[in-house]
């Protein structure tokens, strides 16, 4: 039992987590013309209010 433990914690996991990360990495969704205006608008409006 004990080799079969061992055999995943190096064998799989590490391949499992690049899996997770580069699905992650996909499935990522990038913000459009507008939402990317909108944001950078309201980060102006953030720091100018801090002056």
């Amino acid at each position: 039992m004990p080799d079969y433990l061992w055999f995943f914690t190096v064998g799989i996991a590490p391949f499992l987590v690049a899996f997770v990360i580069i699905y992650a990495l996909l499935k990522r969704r990038r913000l459009s013309r507008e939402e990317r205006e909108a944001r950078d608008e309201k980060t102006r409006e953030l720091y100018e209010n801090r002056r």
